[in-house]
């Protein structure tokens, strides 16, 4: 494993696992295969509905709670609720989370930032930051908060670099959380052929050329998978590195491509969706 260390210390495992689109019984099975494999990164969310599964995987798992780096996000329409953190904890059957993040750049995000900041102070989450927010978005919580983000989880990959607005976190002395590290498994990416030929010249797979030239770039990936094969494979990447020269060949992919584009119309519903936390498995 490698890690990165967070603007307060705190160090991040650079690999973990997701758990988007999971269903409790999967994101459990998923969360166990993982930690058993080396994982010690998790990620989670409100609206994944699955943390209680998550928190029961790792209870099981019969690891010593410190050496696993727990990570969730609230979302819009807990912001303004005052117990939403405290709930997150009870749903996830844990006395604290290493990463905590607000979801989306929607309705009342200022106030839901300032939770966190009071869970951080309290004891209750080692670090926090955010997902989906733009550079004003951020430079927004900068100029308000008490608390830096550490951390922006984010959509990157090879065709979408966003190599400004890591230059503008750099500066902020934040990392760069890649979501969709893989493209959203867009074949058209997967199968370039540059990353065919390095997968043949390093023993690899074309996913795993990928995954390793994120973390070289210093983004901390967490590809999700059901499968326990891949949930293997996305982690077996420390045993090589790429070249400087082809960091700079996979540099030269980027086409400012994404796969998911937020608009002022989805974060009005962001706000007005209500995610069944309780009624999760």
């Amino acid at each position: 494993m490698e890690y990165t260390t967070l603007n307060n210390g705190v160090q991040m495992p650079m690999a973990g696992i997701g758990t988007f689109l999971l269903s409790p019984d999967e994101a459990e099975a998923s969360v166990r295969s993982a930690l058993q494999c080396g994982y010690r990164l998790i990620d989670t969310a409100n609206a994944y509905r699955n943390e209680k599964a998550v928190g029961r995987a790792i209870r099981s798992s019969g690891l010593p709670r410190q050496e696993i780096f727990l990570e969730t996000k609230l979302w819009p329409s807990f912001y303004e609720q005052p117990d939403a953190v405290d709930k997150t904890l009870q749903r996830l059957g844990a006395d604290y989370i290493d990463l905590l993040l607000i979801h989306q750049p929607a309705g009342n995000y200022l106030a839901g930032y300032r939770q966190m900041e009071k869970a951080y102070q309290e004891g209750k989450v080692r670090a926090i930051g955010l997902s989906n927010f733009s550079q004003a978005q951020i430079q927004e919580i900068l100029d308000n908060c008490r608390v830096r983000p550490a951390v922006l989880q984010t959509e990157v990959h090879p065709y979408n670099q966003e190599k400004a607005l890591k230059q503008f976190l750099a500066e902020q002395a934040m990392v760069i959380q890649a979501w969709y590290p893989l493209g959203h498994g867009d074949k058209a990416l997967i199968d370039e052929p540059l990353f065919t030929q390095l997968a043949g010249k390093y023993g690899k797979s074309n996913a795993q050329i990928i995954l390793r030239w994120q973390i070289q770039s210093g983004n901390i990936v967490i590809p999700g998978s059901k499968n326990p094969s891949h949930i293997r494979d996305n982690f077996d990447l420390f045993d090589f590195e790429l070249t400087d020269g082809e960091m700079v060949q996979i540099a030269a992919m980027d086409q400012a491509r994404r796969y998911y584009t937020s608009t002022p119309e989805l974060l009005r519903r962001y706000v007005e969706m209500v995610p069944d936390v309780d009624g999760q498995k």
